[in-house]
C-alpha cells in the first residue's frame, strides 16, 4: 500500500471528518478535495489476462479512474481498515481481487447499489439511447483481452443538449462519464461535479495537466460527445468492528 502524503493518522482524521457530512455529494466533494493537485499515472493497477491481479492502493499516484474508486471507497469508509476492504468492493464485482472481476467500465458501478444512474433524470428529454457490446471493437477484436463483451444499454446527454437546464439537475459530488462514441467503450475518461452556486467545475485527474484539477465544466463539455451521470447511493460502511480488524 502505498499512501504518499495520506499517512494513517491524516486519513483517519478526513474520515473523521467526512463521517460529519450527511449528505453523499457533499462527502464525496469534501474527500476528492483532499487529492486535488496529487500527480496523474497512468497502469497503477497489476494484473491482466495472463499476470495474477494484485490488490493494489497508491493514494500517492491516481489515473481518472483509480481517482473514482478511492473516493467513493473513502465515502464509505469510518477506517482505515474499512477503505482497504471498501476498495475490494468498488473496485472488483462481489469484491473478488482478480482481473475478470475488476469493474473495467464506468456503467458497471450501478450493478453493485452504491450508485444509481441517473442520466436520464438528468438529461430528461435530451437523453439518447444506445445499445453497445462492451468491449468488443468495430473490428470484433477486444480492447481488454480475457474480458468478455457484455451487451449494454446505455443513456447518454450529447453535449450540444447541454444546457443550464441540463447543468442545474447535476448535484455535487455527481459521478460524471465523458460518453465514448466508439464501438465496446462507454465512457472515455471519468470524474466529479463539484458546484458552488452557479459554478460547476470538473474534478478528474488529468492526463494533460498531470495531476487531479477542477475545471469549468461547460467549457470541458465544449468538444466532448456526451455525458453519463452517476449518482451515490446512501452510503454503506465498513468499519474495523465488522472486519475484525485494528487499525
Amino acid at each position: 500500500m502505498v499512501l504518499g502524503g495520506w499517512t494513517p493518522q491524516v486519513l483517519q482524521d478526513v474520515l473523521d471528518e467526512a463521517c460529519q457530512i450527511k449528505d453523499e455529494g457533499e462527502r464525496i466533494a469534501f474527500i476528492s478535495s483532499k487529492f486535488i493537485g496529487t500527480p496523474y499515472k497512468e497502469k497503477t493497477l497489476i494484473g491482466g489476462p495472463s499476470k495474477a491481479e494484485v490488490f493494489t492502493v497508491n493514494l500517492k499516484e491516481v489515473d481518472c479512474f483509480t481517482f473514482l474508486d478511492y473516493v467513493e471507497a473513502l465515502r464509505l469508509s469510518i477506517d482505515l481498515q474499512g477503505f482497504i476492504e471498501n476498495i475490494k468492493k468498488v473496485r472488483y464485482c462481489s469484491g473478488v481481487v482478480s482481473y475478470k472481476s475488476r469493474n473495467h467500465f464506468f456503467t458497471d458501478w450501478p450493478m453493485s447499489g452504491r450508485v444509481c444512474d441517473v442520466t436520464a433524470i438528468a438529461g430528461d428529454s435530451r437523453v439518447l439511447m444506445i445499445e453497445k457490446t462492451l468491449n468488443k471493437k468495430d473490428d470484433g477484436t477486444l480492447f481488454l483481452k480475457g474480458i468478455f463483451p457484455i451487451k449494454r444499454r446505455l443513456h447518454y446527454i450529447p453535449s450540444g443538449a447541454i444546457d443550464n437546464t441540463v447543468l442545474d439537475q447535476l448535484r455535487k459530488g455527481d459521478y460524471a462519464g465523458i460518453y465514448s462514441p466508439l464501438d465496446g467503450l462507454d465512457v472515455s475518461h471519468v470524474g466529479i461535479v463539484v458546484r458552488n452556486k452557479e459554478d460547476v467545475n470538473f474534478r478528474h485527474a488529468s492526463s494533460i495537466a498531470t495531476r487531479v484539477i477542477d475545471e469549468d465544466f461547460r467549457t470541458y463539455l465544449k468538444d466532448k460527445p456526451g455525458l453519463i451521470v452517476l449518482r451515490a447511493s446512501n452510503k454503506m460502511t465498513i468499519s474495523k468492528n465488522q472486519t475484525g480488524h485494528g487499525m
